[in-house]
């Protein structure tokens, strides 16, 4: 091989990676990091690949691309993994993958490679993004085939390498994080115990319910097809609207879930995740689809949400069932229209209102005062044909 791509953060891992990937295969490694929200992470990410002797360096603001075409789709389904899983890091894998491929045919590399263990999700959702956007690039996974088998191991490696290591890498950290504009993760190490509590240090994103505003803060929240547009009737861009929303609920310590999930390869993981912004957005894209979908869209988007959900879990987003299901989602958006206002406070999402130009509700069929054009005799015979089958039971 003559180049190999690599989906490079900057980190312990995956500046370890770099210089195995030189001194195993003899070739020029091209480093790709994807700005998606992560914040002070990608400071020096420049600085490190030129000390290691990098030439070609691609850092990439997608954090637009990311909110607008990953993210909002996802939320227009209202996806929840398991029933609580926001999937921050699920949606931001295939975005990562298509672009590191597209960077691969620029320079003329044969090959990708990331810093995914052999335990984890993330391998396959890489993987199935490689290989959806080139049936023949060339993948390696450094964690499924290098000699080393701890945290330690790659500590050894990059001193006797003099690759730099941030001072709370040195040991094994007590956890691992990764971040992007909808979540923050940390799993692992002392966080491996189900019954142990999470250690209020490892939140980065959302105060603490002692810490947060003793006031309420309101806000009306406007979508048009299904997709938030502006925040208290300020109009702004997909990952304007996230990072605002952000700010909000992370104050009011909002967006916090810890969680023992299935992974697609079979092992069990906990994880304690925060997803401010989201946490709001799927409450309120909830509130505005009461009141404008059709009570069968909205059962049937209920009943195919956890295996769009799984899809995208199981690293699925480029499958042709993903993008079918889509595809229906999306036609159930257009008329997902109007203003949601909530309020957020200690840790909760309040919905306080509703409205739509597009609305169902109907004020004349649910009111006790007018009668309208519904005949209460009706519900009789309704209610007779439906019993018959209970009937038989008897």
């Amino acid at each position: 091989m003559k180049k190999i791509v690599l989906a490079y953060s900057g980190g312990l891992d995956t500046s370890v990676i770099l210089k195995w990937l030189q001194n195993k295969y003899k070739c020029e490694v091209v480093t790709f990091t994807a700005d998606i929200g992560q914040g002070e992470e990608l400071e020096s990410v420049e600085r490190k690949a030129k000390q290691l002797g990098v030439k070609e360096i691609f850092i990439e603001n997608l954090q637009r691309e990311f909110v607008r075409d990953y993210v909002f789709p996802m939320f227009r389904a209202n996806a929840l993994y398991e029933g609580s899983y926001l999937l921050g890091t699920a949606i931001a894998r295939p975005l990562i993958a298509k672009r590191q491929v597209e960077i691969a045919r620029e320079v003329g590399a044969e090959a990708v490679a990331h810093g995914a263990t052999g335990k984890g999700n993330d391998q396959v959702r890489f993987e199935f993004g490689y290989y959806a956007n080139s049936s023949t690039i060339k993948v390696i996974a450094p964690w499924r085939n290098w000699e080393f088998e701890s945290r330690s191991d790659l500590i050894d490696y990059a001193q006797k390498n003099q690759i730099e290591v941030t001072k709370d890498k040195i040991g094994e950290p007590p956890f691992s994080t990764d971040a992007n504009l909808l979540h923050t993760s940390s799993e692992g190490k002392l966080l491996e115990d189900p019954w142990t509590e999470p250690p209020e240090y490892i939140y980065t994103r959302t105060s603490n319910l002692s810490d947060t505003p003793n006031d309420p803060e309101t806000l009306i929240i406007e979508f048009k097809n299904g997709n938030p547009i502006s925040i208290n009737d300020e109009k702004l861009q997909p990952e304007q609207i996230l990072l605002k929303l952000n700010k909000i609920a992370g104050k009011h310590g909002v967006g916090r879930i810890d969680i023992v999930e299935n992974r697609f390869i079979g092992i069990k993981s906990r994880g304690v995740y925060e997803t401010p912004g989201g946490t709001i957005l799927i409450n309120a894209h909830r509130a505005i689809e009461s009141i404008t979908l059709d009570r069968g869209e909205a059962h049937l988007k209920d009943e195919i949400m956890p295996k769009y959900a799984e899809s995208i879990y199981n690293g699925l987003w480029f499958s042709s069932e993903r993008i079918a299901m889509q595809k229906l989602i999306d036609s159930t958006q257009i008329n997902v229209n109007g203003k949601v206002k909530l309020k957020v406070f200690k840790g909760n999402v309040i919905i306080l209102g509703r409205f739509s130009e597009n609305s169902l509700y109907e004020n004349n069929l649910v009111s006790f005062d007018v009668k309208g054009d519904y005949n209460q005799k009706d519900a009789e015979g309704f209610i007779k044909v439906n019993s018959i089958r209970l009937k038989k039971n008897n």
